[in-house]
């Protein structure tokens, strides 16, 4: 298989799976609606629940990946793009699949946040097993994973822009945080000392040596 070829059925396939992982998503932020809603942080978390919100964001997100949608000022050797596009194999589908092996672990629990607020159910349960047992953000430490691979497999200012802007999903983590941390006290505490938040090797320690909540 020639290298062209590759490119083509790997951006191929790149895509196919994003479009499915985001179908996953959208259904789980879908049925979230629906749920009854718990404890909230942040300020208007009642944007969560709005079509108007979603409709809003969708014709953002497709809009700027559109308009941006153009390659970057890059000359890469043949060999050289051998290796990028293997290092963006590697990155950008385990990414992926992180994201949705941490979207099908939370199963119900799923909906989406914000930077400005995040909104539980009111029967949410904490979820530990599968990769939550790893770090506690899986779904983020996967979106930012695919963002940089997808820079390195598509090479265009879309991939760039969200490349960027990706870590910022972090503050997203924070307000989660908080909330789970007002609904679910002392097992929360228990678990965040138990397991890091997006990067398994790197915890936060206190004064007295013990592991603490970041």
């Amino acid at each position: 298989m020639s290298l062209e070829l590759a490119e083509k059925v790997t951006r191929w396939m790149g895509g196919l799976v994003a479009y499915a992982t985001l179908g996953i998503v959208m259904f789980g932020i879908w049925r979230g609606t629906h749920r009854p809603a718990g404890r909230t942080a942040g300020r208007n978390p009642g944007w969560l629940r709005s079509p108007l919100f979603y409709l809003v964001s969708v014709v953002l997100f497709m809009g700027i990946s559109a308009a941006l949608w153009h390659p970057l000022p890059l000359t890469i050797l043949p060999p050289m793009r051998a290796w990028v596009l293997a290092l963006g194999i590697l990155i950008y589908f385990p990414g992926m699949l992180f994201i949705l092996w941490g979207r099908l672990a939370l199963g119900k629990m799923y909906f989406v946040s914000t930077g400005f607020g995040a909104q539980l159910y009111a029967d949410h349960q904490l979820v530990t097993h599968g990769p939550f047992a790893l770090v506690r953000h899986p779904m983020y430490v996967g979106l930012i994973t695919t963002a940089f691979g997808s820079l390195l497999l598509y090479q265009t200012w879309t991939t760039a822009f969200f490349a960027f802007f990706t870590p910022f999903v972090l503050l997203r983590a924070r307000r989660e945080e908080q909330a789970l941390a007002a609904e679910f006290g002392e097992q929360w505490q228990l678990y965040c000392r138990r397991v890091p938040a997006v990067l398994p090797w790197l915890r936060k320690v206190g004064k007295h040596g013990k592991d603490e909540c970041s």
